[in-house]
């Protein structure tokens, strides 16, 4: 039944058809466990070529985020699922709205301030 649902567009979880409806979050269990497992690893390791470190780290977070998406909250791409997919795209715009004007005003502030000689200048 689980294959029947994914070839559907479903996404796999607990239906009510399925012998064991708490399998597919074990298995998202399992996937969460081991990507997070591999980041301490990645973190902690001299294996990994350090400058790369950081980039390994941001592959398994998002991994990692696509493994709660599809397993705990069943995003699919099925036509069922239109309305999470536009709240979690509204989210993720929201968010980065937040974060990239943030940054063009820290940025813009940051050239804005006078230097400390400059400040000091003026204060003798």
């Amino acid at each position: 039944m689980e294959h029947l649902a994914e070839a559907q567009g479903r996404a796999p979880g607990p239906s009510r058809h399925s012998r064991h409806p708490g399998m597919s979050y074990l298995v998202g269990l399992a996937y969460a466990i081991a990507l997070t497992v591999a980041s301490f690893w990645a973190s902690s390791t001299t294996s990994v070529y350090g400058p790369a470190a950081p980039v390994l780290l941001a592959v398994l977070a998002i991994a990692q985020m696509g493994i709660h998406l599809v397993f705990f909250l069943h995003i699919s791409s099925a036509p069922d699922q239109t309305n999470n997919v536009l709240a979690l795209a509204f989210g993720i715009f929201v968010t980065a709205f937040i974060i990239f004007g943030s940054l063009l005003i820290m940025t813009h502030l940051n050239h804005a301030m006078m230097s400390m000689e400059q400040l000091q200048s003026i204060q003798r």
